[in-house]
């Protein structure tokens, strides 16, 4: 029994490390009804969270969860001691505390930024956690801690992503990380358009057009080897030895 709850608890992790960028340490959030529920079934949160989870842990809780022990009093004085013994995390109702229920929820805001688990026996809070993608539940039943199922609303949210509809809280981030590195806001444009320089025009097109005149003969061309023929004027000696051109020849 030990060994399939330890694969599933296996199989659960991974489909929250996949689908919603869960690392480790892992961060456990944990209200007093958790640590109530540990101290009457013997269990070690802080030995055995780490070997249930495989992997490191911090483990943390509220101070709305604190203050609502303190409220309680005797009945849950060891609850309360093993509850202090974890970090206690900031929330937004330090002046005007809230129930544990109340805070815990709040902490987990609409898609759980911060990758809490949350450990808890309060119903309350169950079936609120339910509705947000994304949270993983950790409870207590017949004397050891159990990883619940990822929820409809996560598996929707899976499926949502896989066909393209959403976007996922890490793909976001990365792209805002890009926009910022580039120094693009949201709602402006990547450039502006350039102004086009003034240049002088072509050369080539300020040219006068040729005008079309009478087309030149073209010259015979003289095969390889063969030498080109020289034409020579003839000429007649004229009385005096002075070397005369022939005079032309008349038509009529």
């Amino acid at each position: 029994m030990k060994i399939k709850r330890q694969k599933q608890a296996k199989k659960t992790i991974s489909f929250y490390k996949y689908n919603f960028s869960f690392r480790e340490p892992f961060q456990i959030l944990i209200d007093g009804t958790f640590c109530q529920a540990a101290l009457k079934n013997k269990i070690q949160i802080k030995e055995q969270m780490p070997k249930y989870l495989m992997g490191e842990v911090q483990l943390c809780t509220t101070n709305c969860a604190l203050k609502e022990l303190e409220t309680i009093g005797k009945q849950l004085y060891g609850a309360k001691i093993i509850l202090q013994r974890f970090q206690v995390r900031k929330c937004a109702h330090l002046k005007n505390p809230v129930p544990a229920s109340e805070c815990l929820l709040s902490m987990l805001e609409e898609t759980n930024p911060h990758h809490y688990f949350v450990a808890t026996q309060d119903h309350a809070v169950t079936a609120g956690l339910k509705k947000i993608p994304g949270v993983p539940l950790l409870y207590i039943i017949l004397n050891t801690i159990v990883l619940d199922k990822p929820s409809q609303t996560s598996l929707n949210h899976v499926q949502a992503v896989q066909l393209g509809e959403l976007v996922t809280p890490a793909q976001q981030q990365s792209i805002r990380s890009l926009k910022e590195e580039q120094g693009i806001k949201d709602g402006e444009r990547r450039g502006k358009k350039r102004k086009r320089k003034q240049s002088n025009p072509n050369p080539l097109s300020c040219l006068k057009k040729k005008k079309k005149g009478v087309p030149t003969p073209s010259l015979k061309k003289t095969e390889p080897g063969e030498k080109r023929k020289r034409s020579r004027h003839k000429r007649r000696k004229a009385a005096g030895g002075d070397d005369m051109a022939a005079p032309a020849v008349s038509n009529t």
